[in-house]
């Protein structure tokens, strides 16, 4: 058991961006969350006043985008709470940017976090994925909401 919580761990590390080639890293997805991860938290938003340009259909995509193709829960876990390996994304606490305001969030999802304050292993841009910049926005517009309490 114990080695295949280890090959777990060093798989999700790997997917966060700790290490390896690069160019392997890209053709390599995620790996797949374990069966009994929490769903995520429903559509976020809904109570939360949104900054100018960003809409609740973003939050719906992003949300998606965070479960799907970007990859965001092998790291952050399925309910944004965060895991050993990345931060709660739920709380209002900002270890990595200074207030968490919608621009900081797109910029740090965009940009990665190289020395992450309390992660083991850096995050790569985009988290590592092929995402899209407008995709990031609509990350960054689901993180934004479900910080702020929705």
């Amino acid at each position: 058991m114990r080695r295949i919580l280890v090959g777990a761990a060093v798989a999700i590390m790997a997917a966060c961006g700790g290490g390896g080639d690069a160019a392997n890293d890209m053709d390599t997805p995620p790996p797949a969350p374990p069966a009994t991860t929490t769903p995520p938290p429903a559509a976020a938003g809904g109570n939360v006043m949104l900054p100018d340009g960003v809409t609740q259909e973003m939050v719906t995509q992003g949300q998606a985008l965070f479960t799907g193709t970007g990859g965001c829960l092998a790291c952050h876990g399925a309910d944004a709470t965060g895991t050993p390996l990345a931060p709660n994304l739920t709380d209002t606490t900002w270890l990595n940017v200074p207030t968490g305001t919608y621009d900081e969030i797109v910029n740090l999802i965009m940009t990665g976090v190289p020395q992450p304050k309390e992660a083991p292993a850096p995050m790569m841009a985009k988290g590592g994925s092929t995402i899209t910049d407008e995709q990031v926005r609509q990350v960054a517009a689901y993180v934004y909401s479900i910080s702020r309490g929705s």
